[in-house]
């Protein structure tokens, strides 16, 4: 078994990492240097299995990703107005749990063949399900997930990225499987699951197996369409339009040749870095991000092709913004007041709406240190400052486990 540590990491990300390779006919593994204590795998973990795929380990929130554009405008063009343009982001694009797009999206996705697993599963569930996938197009969701605008220093072009997934229906489609997996019915409530779930495994060669794999690739396509309608909203806003663009998952299972043998690669938190693949990689609100490419070399190899999706949390989201109380409305106890997140943000010369201390700065590493520990397996192709950034407000509840 080939496995493969960057960085450092506590206990409970190590132990974690560790339980998940001893699970299930597992080839190899990877945890990247931004890795940390996850729903069931780390996030920043890579399982390589042999014949089977781990839902688990892909995780809730199927196929978040992030889109970043190059677009055609430069930072002389924006500086003045990046204000009311960070306003209108946050007033068109619509941001938070369980939110619905005001305006409908028609897509070729809905006439998608692999809708047809849902039905059999049954009529109801495919009906629930493609209804909240056609609202829910084009929303943001909250948590990390963002739209950010950037300027790269060396050229003075104008950036924009985004990162979520596939929204509700991935989480529904998420945890009918793992019901499924475990023996449940499909929309049963599922028990009270611990961080230290032991890895869900299906066999690829079942019929489950199969079902799984083509509504995963469903809900690929679905936050692939999302990012999109996005990208294309903060583009009109702008006025600008895309000169190059990189588009990729970090939460999902690929399959893959390594070695001459055919596994199937989950990767939750982790983007793909194959030699000459392009990748966005998100530093936190006050910290670079940059484009990457992967190199072809024996440590990138070794890694299963898999680098880091972002700068990885040294703060749980409670310890830094404190416990919610929900019928109240109001935090106590965290380590980050929301005065400090604001100086740290406005001294870093980044335009904030939304957003909580639960995603400043204080809570991640910084991008540059991760990224200096993966070094022999990428190269840094753009490097991207935050000069916008727009979530979900402060408070918004947030269900994912990962």
């Amino acid at each position: 078994m080939i496995k493969t540590i960057f960085g450092t990491h506590d206990d409970n990300t190590i132990r974690q990492f560790h339980n998940c390779l001893k699970t299930g006919q597992v080839a190899g593994g990877v945890l990247c240097a931004d890795g940390h204590y996850g729903y069931s795998q780390p996030v920043g973990g890579v399982v390589v299995y042999d014949g089977q795929v781990s839902p688990s380990g892909v995780g809730y929130d199927i196929a978040c990703g992030n889109k970043a554009v190059r677009t055609n405008l430069k930072y002389e063009q924006v500086k003045d107005k990046i204000p009311s343009i960070m306003d209108e982001i946050a007033n068109r694009i619509s941001f938070g749990i369980g939110r619905k797009n005001n305006e409908k999206v028609d897509h070729e996705l809905y006439d998608d063949p692999d809708w047809n697993v849902l039905m059999d599963i049954g009529q109801q569930e495919h009906d629930k399900l493609k209804k909240l996938a056609r609202d829910q197009l084009g929303t943001v969701g909250a948590g990390n997930h963002f739209v950010d605008l950037f300027v790269e220093e060396k050229t003075g072009d104008i950036w924009a990225a985004n990162h979520f997934g596939s929204r509700g229906f991935g989480h529904r489609t998420a945890s009918g499987f793992l019901n499924l997996a475990n023996g449940r019915g499909f929309s049963d409530k599922a028990p009270g699951e611990s961080m230290e779930q032991p890895p869900t495994l299906i066999d690829l060669d079942t019929e489950l197996g199969d079902m799984y794999m083509r509504a995963m690739t469903l809900a690929g396509r679905y936050a692939y369409a999302g990012r999109d309608y996005v990208m294309d909203q903060v583009l009109d806003i702008l006025g600008a339009e895309a000169t190059y663009e990189v588009h990729n998952h970090h939460n999902y299972a690929w399959k893959e040749t390594h070695s001459g043998k055919d596994y199937m690669v989950v990767r939750k938190g982790a983007t793909p870095s194959a030699p000459g693949q392009q990748g966005f990689i998100g530093g936190s609100m006050g910290d670079i991000s940059v484009i990457v490419e992967g190199k072809n070399s024996d440590e990138n190899k070794k890694a299963f092709y898999s680098t880091v999706h972002g700068a990885g949390r040294i703060m749980s989201r409670t310890e830094a913004a404190g416990r919610m109380n929900w019928k109240k409305r109001t935090r106590s106890g965290g380590k980050i007041s929301q005065k400090q997140m604001n100086d740290a943000v406005q001294q870093y010369g980044v335009v904030l709406r939304g957003g909580g201390t639960d995603e400043s700065p204080f809570v991640y590493r910084k991008l540059e240190s991760v990224l200096e520990a993966h070094k022999d397996t990428i190269d840094i192709l753009h490097v991207l400052k935050p000069i916008g950034v727009s979530m979900a407000g402060a408070n918004e509840f947030d269900p994912y486990k990962d």
